[in-house]
């Protein structure tokens, strides 16, 4: 990944951070033709593995062999950034458009897992993820144990063991403040879910 060090995030913690707010990513391996083969997957990163199911009837998984090296992409919030919002703009016009965007990039090896309870213990920690603070949260007992057995058997599980995290914020930190004040009041004047997540994250850096 490219990023210069004002852009680079070097703190682990918030690097799971960002990850655990996406809650996907598009895994990327490279099938027996030598071509890139990916798939967007809901994941769970716990200690150095990243943990994530795909459908059996997804080819994907059948090209992926023992220890494959696997790339996990994980976007975060992102947006065009006008060159009209800067301050600078009206003082020397010496301005270009850009996106601001934040990504994480986790490097590893890919294994396929069949086990159906390791299955089931995934689909159990993924459901418990993200219906834990909710009112009512369903879980995974909830559905009949005959039906829960058969989704189990449609799928496949999928571990990336973790050997380089690379986190990036493009969030116009090369900017001056006047300029940076004019992007964020820009991008939340867009009425746009993605520009005001932009617009909070530049808010947030700057305290």
């Amino acid at each position: 990944m490219y990023a210069p060090a004002f852009n680079r995030v070097d703190d682990e913690d918030a690097a799971r951070l960002m990850v655990a707010r996406a809650g996907a990513g598009e895994l990327v391996t490279v099938g027996a033709d030598g071509y890139p083969v990916a798939t967007l997957l809901p994941v769970l990163w716990r200690g150095d593995r990243v943990l994530a199911h795909l459908a059996r009837a997804n080819p994907h998984w059948q090209q992926i062999g023992p220890g494959s090296p696997g790339l996990l992409v994980v976007g975060g919030p992102q947006a065009y950034v006008s060159p009209s919002w800067y301050a600078s703009k009206s003082e020397h016009g010496r301005v270009v458009p850009t996106w601001n965007y934040t990504t994480v990039h986790l490097t590893g090896r890919v294994r396929v897992h069949e086990n159906v309870e390791w299955l089931r213990d995934l689909v159990t920690a993924l459901t418990e993820e993200h219906e834990g603070g909710r009112e009512d949260p369903w879980a995974v007992s909830d559905a009949p144990e005959a039906y829960v057995a058969g989704q189990l058997r449609g799928i496949v599980g999928v571990e990336l063991v973790v050997e380089r995290v690379e986190a990036k914020a493009k969030l116009s930190q090369n900017r001056s403040e006047a300029d940076r004040a004019g992007v964020v009041a820009g991008l939340r004047s867009e009425g746009d879910p993605g520009a005001t997540q932009v617009a909070d994250l530049m808010a947030d850096l700057d305290g």
